[in-house]
């Protein structure tokens, strides 16, 4: 029995360690960065679930499709995430000559459905549970401002 849709789930809790354990996830404008890098992998079947952000470490759950293991995705997601930051914030670049961002280290535990808004709840709590003060440096965007049709006039042109 062959099937197009891929029903078993496995859902995975991964951390990632920065390099020489350097607080470089500390800025907003990283941390969105770096989980957009993550994003990216939506579209080949990947799902994310919460992800959080201790400082110099991140934490996520991330559901693997079946054709990659627990080492491929690990690979995938930590060769895009440190392209991606690289190329948003060149001065990262003086902190790692090398372009190598992440430790070798890695941790990643199962997450079975009971588990979940445990593991959840573990990865939000991260700034509070390493008292990590962010940086908010990303600039809110204003929303548009658009004109509201004239009903003052019958033909919606002011007269002169």
């Amino acid at each position: 029995m062959n099937r197009k849709n891929d029903t078993r789930n496995n859902w995975v809790t991964l951390m990632f360690v920065c390099k020489y354990r350097y607080n470089c996830l500390r800025k907003q404008s990283v941390m969105n960065d770096c989980e957009a890098a993550f994003r990216e992998f939506e579209h080949h079947g990947f799902k994310f679930g919460a992800i959080g952000f201790g400082g110099n470490h991140t934490h996520f759950r991330v559901d693997v499709p079946k054709q990659y293991s627990i080492e491929e995705a690990e690979i995938m997601l930590k060769s895009r995430s440190s392209k991606r930051i690289f190329e948003k914030h060149q001065n990262f670049r003086k902190r790692y000559p090398r372009g190598s961002f992440w430790s070798g280290y890695e941790h990643h535990e199962s997450t079975g459905r009971k588990d979940m808004n445990v593991a959840d709840d573990y990865i939000r709590s991260q700034e509070k549970h390493h008292n990590v003060k962010v940086i908010h440096d990303v600039q809110k965007k204003l929303f548009s401002f658009t004109a509201e049709q004239d009903t003052a006039t019958p033909a919606g042109v002011a007269e002169w």
